[in-house]
């Protein structure tokens, strides 16, 4: 675990975004932010915002501050930065981090997220193997054009067990 590089560090995120970052259970969070030992830097609406400084030692990745804001752009909603928070995880090995991102990048959308997710489906990684959810997820991003998810679509289309005697 890394310490956060800036210790005046003022990075707030939000519950779900704190527990992808230290793969701690909700439940073991908010017993956290009950005790005092991590804070609670504003409340947004009804939602709590986690300080960053506070979870900084339990971040499963290296903080950096370009980490920081990739993080904050993340929780923030944009699709592409959550899919290369996705790939910063699956590079640490945090796969069920990583498919949390992925899915909801590919909620808005996200061509390369849902064909990455699609991938962690077909191989297991990060939830449970499930062939049909993974063509569903590359299909879905070849229909709207990812390269690479079309010429996935298109090998397996061709595809003629019969003839592998």
């Amino acid at each position: 675990m890394v310490n956060p590089p800036n210790d005046e560090m003022l990075a707030c995120v939000s519950l779900q975004a704190a527990i992808t970052l230290t793969e701690w259970s909700e439940r073991t969070l908010r017993r956290r932010l009950a005790e005092g030992s991590i804070s609670c830097a504003a409340v947004a609406g009804n939602k709590n915002l986690i300080s960053l400084k506070s979870i900084g030692h339990a971040v499963c990745i290296p903080l950096s501050d370009d980490t920081v804001q990739l993080i904050t752009r993340a929780d923030g909603g944009e699709a592409e930065a959550q899919t290369d928070l996705a790939m910063l995880f699956l590079a640490h090995d945090k796969p069920k981090s990583a498919v949390y991102w992925l899915e909801q990048a590919a909620k808005q959308n996200c061509l390369d997220a849902m064909h990455w997710l699609g991938l962690c489906h077909l191989s297991g990684v990060g939830l449970a193997q499930d062939d049909n959810l993974a063509v569903m997820w590359i299909a879905k991003a070849a229909a709207q054009g990812h390269a690479v998810a079309k010429t996935q679509m298109e090998a397996l289309s061709n595809f003629n067990p019969q003839q592998q005697h």
